[in-house]
């Protein structure tokens, strides 16, 4: 339905008033937060069992409701979760078979817009940010699963979407196919999903949500999975690791203590042509890397902290953000893993293939974040590729105080080169999100389908996005 942007800060004031600093309350300092790190222990989001299946597609059900957690130990935290919980479970599903899954906007006591992202998901499934789903209401969304790849699924509620996913709404989606599980990749308990994310808490253990001006919400307590720094124990072998970066505006530089490299394997759309080792990698909001740990060559008793170099223009609050959570080696265990040289075939689109150049110039103007000047704005669209195009998307940021993850809603994309250089080598593959750094232009490519119709394209920093950096374009047929 067309919501006005009036109607969409009143609906999302209706609840909000919990996430301000609470009344009488001071932020809580970190040694308010009762927490050690690296104490807590790791756990995974559970896994989500169809609600019933039949030979093509599985049935699925997630109800969206506050729930009272705990996450800073003794203190009790309101979430706004997927079945109560955040993360919310995760989705493993089999390339090939459709999913349908019924979102249920139960007792959030505002309208929520569910989005599969990196799904190429028709129009009306997309999770478009003006298709509400209003308190005791339902949709269903169909996800076709048409590749294999790691996604997440999250709130986009027109100019509500950075408050709701800070609250809760977040979940992991994982596709496989066939042709990726019969790869000598590490398996079952040893594949791992790592959802990082970072939060404030005032004193009560009640989040607050400060997005300092409309600009950017950062959090000075780093949770993986929800859990505060947490401490994985792991055995002398490979790991894969699925990793997120949930949060709101934060971007990571990762590595690891021991100053060894991730074998990287991969990007937001999949497993990478070929591994890459690399020493830290840019992490920003939205995207994916799946990266290979090998713990053999750690003694047991090793503990390897898994840090984060803030990048520019991220609050570090002196230096609490620059460690993520610890890997402790406990025991020995079999390992018939490895990482083949090549993953997966990749054939690279040609700039020469292009029909066309557009450009995207991401800004802040009189207070609002902009798209080539202009706010977002339902009835206008900013480009309309023919299905099958190959188009190359200039993505460019011309300011030293900012960086911006831009998001493509439909496509899968490569990046052509970064200030006219060659994309990271862990860069190198399908992506749906680009980190377009202080003062970068960046040239993705990708081809237009496999659905027709209006999609988004905005800023995953989702302060920025709610602020109007989001537009739209239209693919014809």
């Amino acid at each position: 339905m067309k919501i006005t942007r009036r109607k969409a800060l009143q609906l999302g004031a209706f609840a909000g008033g919990a996430l301000l600093l609470p009344t009488g309350l001071e932020r809580i300092s970190y040694a308010q937060t009762a927490v050690n790190k690296f104490t807590l222990p790791f756990r995974r989001p559970p896994v989500l069992q169809p609600v019933r299946s039949d030979a093509q597609t599985d049935y699925y059900e997630i109800t969206m409701r506050k729930a009272q957690v705990e996450i800073l130990p003794g203190k009790s935290t309101e979430i706004w979760g997927y079945n109560g919980i955040t993360p919310g479970p995760t989705i493993i599903q089999r390339a090939g078979r459709q999913s349908v899954v019924r979102f249920i906007n139960n007792s959030l006591g505002v309208p929520t817009s569910t989005h599969l992202h990196g799904m190429a998901s028709l129009p009306q499934y997309d999770g478009y940010a003006e298709d509400l789903t209003f308190p005791g209401y339902y949709k269903d969304y169909y996800y076709p699963n048409n590749r294999a790849a790691t996604l997440w699924y999250h709130d986009h509620a027109i100019h509500a979407t950075a408050r709701n996913v800070y609250m809760g709404l977040a979940g992991m989606y994982i596709v496989q196919d066939q042709t990726e599980l019969d790869l000598p990749l590490p398996k079952g308990e040893y594949d791992v999903p790592l959802i990082i994310q970072d939060k404030q808490f005032a004193t009560n253990g009640s989040l607050i949500f400060d997005d300092q001006g409309e600009k950017s919400q950062f959090g000075d307590v780093i949770v993986v999975n929800g859990v505060p720094w947490p401490r994985m124990e792991v055995a002398r072998r490979k790991y894969r690791f699925r990793a997120l970066n949930g949060s709101i505006s934060r971007s990571y530089q990762l590595s690891l203590s021991t100053g060894d490299s991730f074998l990287m394997i991969g990007t937001d759309a999949g497993l990478k042509p070929a591994p890459v080792a690399v020493k830290n990698f840019r992490f920003a909001s939205g995207e994916r890397y799946e990266f290979v740990i090998d713990f053999s060559k750690y003694p047991i008793g090793t503990q390897i902290i898994l840090r984060n170099t803030n990048p520019k223009n991220n609050d570090e609050y002196s230096g609490r953000t620059n460690e993520i959570m610890r890997f402790d080696v406990v025991r020995d265990a079999p390992d018939d893993s490895s990482v083949p040289s090549q993953l997966r075939a990749f054939t690279p689109l040609l700039a020469s293939q292009a029909v066309r150049t557009r450009e995207f110039r991401y800004e802040r103007t009189n207070g609002l974040w902009v798209i080539n000047g202009k706010v977002w704005d339902v009835n206008r669209v900013d480009g309309a590729p023919q299905f099958g195009d190959i188009e190359i998307w200039r993505l460019y940021n011309n300011s030293g105080g900012w960086f911006h993850p831009i998001h493509l809603h439909l496509i899968d994309c490569q990046i052509l080169d970064r200030n006219g250089r060659a994309p990271f080598s862990y860069e190198v593959g399908w992506k749906d999100v680009f980190y377009v750094g202080e003062n970068e232009s960046i040239r993705v490519i990708g081809k237009f389908g496999p659905n027709t119709g209006k999609y988004m394209q905005h800023c995953h920093n989702t302060v920025h996005e709610d602020h109007d950096m989001m537009s739209q374009f239209e693919v014809l047929q």
